[in-house]
Parts: C-alpha cells; structure tokens; sequence
C-alpha cells in the first residue's frame, strides 16, 4: 500500500503541472542581502561589497592582492632567475619540435612505401625525401647551436634516431 504522503505529492504534482520560467526565481533578492550587515570576527578586515565581474583595479581593494614593495623585489628577482634558463627551454623545445617532424617524415616513408608499384609512387617519395630533409636540416642545425658538451649529449639522445630515418628513406630508393 503506497504511502500516504507520495499519494498527496502525485496529487500535487496533477494539480499543478512543472511550468518553463523565461526568469528564474530566488526567494532572495540580491538587494536583499546587500542590506545583510557585515560583523568582524577577531582580526578579520572587511571587505568592500562584492560585484559579479572584477577588473584588476578591482582587484587592488582585496588586501590578498596589495603587494608591498619588497614582495614587488621579490618577484622581480625570480622573473629575472627564470628568464635565464630559457636556452635550455629553447633546446627542449627544437628537440619536441624535432620528434614532431620525425614522426611525420617516418609517416611520409611508410605511405611511399605503400604506393611503391603504383602511380602515386613518385609523388609520395618526393613528400618523403623533403620531410626526412627537414628533419636532418632541423638537427644539424641545433648541433650547430649548441657547445660540445651538450652536442655529444644530443648526439647520443636523437644519434639513432635520425640514422634510422636515413636507413629508411634509402630502403624508399631501392
């Protein structure tokens, strides 16, 4: 036997079917708790009344956002520290930059090398020939870069690599 009280909510909700609201509906007003008073607890600071959309010179009445003058130094200082190390930044980047490009120059050898008894053939392999001599112009030219030591270093990381796309690129001439 249903419950009494799920009767009298089906009931309800025949009565008074759900209707779509172009506006929703609050049972606060926003002006309403604008009049809301603002009580300190210990050392807290009060803040000023709060608005849907902040513009950074809003920000600046926050005291979570008011930076002293040392903490200015401060951040200045690490922005210089981290300006530094951009050389290693640009290498890791020309290295990604690097295995993108071998990934397509192999992925340009694979399709020459499956069009390789049929018309498309030539045009496939020319693809490939140029990807594979981006990639070795892309590597010789971060060698150049680079001092000796990082250049063996180099060398040994992306040395197969590279020899490897050669070696496929001279099975796409056989």
């Amino acid at each position: 036997m249903p419950n009494r009280s799920q009767i009298s909510l089906y009931k309800f909700i025949i009565r008074n079917p759900f209707q779509s609201s172009l506006k929703p509906t609050s049972p606060f007003s926003i002006k309403s708790l604008s009049s809301v008073p603002i009580q300190l607890l210990g050392n807290s600071v009060p803040f000023p009344k709060p608005t849907l959309f902040h513009s950074k010179s809003n920000l600046s009445q926050y005291p979570i956002f008011q930076a002293s003058q040392a903490q200015e130094e401060i951040h200045q200082k690490l922005r210089k520290y981290s300006t530094e190390s951009t050389s290693e930044l640009d290498v890791n980047k020309e290295v990604d930059s690097i295995n993108l490009k071998f990934a397509e120059a192999r992925e340009e050898i694979e399709m020459a090398m499956e069009s390789k008894e049929t018309v498309y053939f030539n045009e496939e392999a020319e693809c490939a020939r140029a990807a594979v001599k981006e990639v070795l112009d892309m590597f010789d030219g971060l060698l150049e870069k680079l001092p000796q030591s990082e250049k063996a270093a180099l060398q040994r990381s992306m040395g197969l690599k590279i020899e490897q796309l050669k070696a496929e690129l001279q099975q796409l001439d056989d």
